[in-house]
């Protein structure tokens, strides 16, 4: 089953020490977003990853000292493309058993 809006271990970037907290950089088609471990490979949603504007997550990287874009661009081959319903109209399967073709 896949996880649309958690965070799984091949979307984690790099562990960062922020404020004395430990956090972990983590990607997707968004951009950088900051997360915990307890938040990693479970099928629930991340808060992090959607609580927080991704420019106040390049900002607190830009205090670390870290350059967001390039991290982004270097790690962009990470993010999933989404494996979902392909767009447009739904295909009706009834209808379709019935064309002739």
């Amino acid at each position: 089953m896949e996880n649309r809006y958690g965070t799984t271990s091949d979307m984690i970037i790099q562990e960062v020490e922020n404020n004395g907290v430990t956090q972990l950089i983590a990607i997707d088609s968004k951009g950088l977003y900051l997360t915990t471990r307890d938040r990693v490979d479970r099928m629930v949603a991340d808060v992090n990853r959607y609580g927080v504007p991704r420019q106040v997550v390049n900002q607190s990287l830009e205090d670390l000292g870290l350059d967001p874009l390039q991290l982004f661009n270097a790690n962009k081959h990470l993010i999933k493309t989404d494996t979902g319903q392909a767009k447009g109209k739904a295909l009706n399967p009834i209808k379709a058993s019935k064309r002739r073709g």
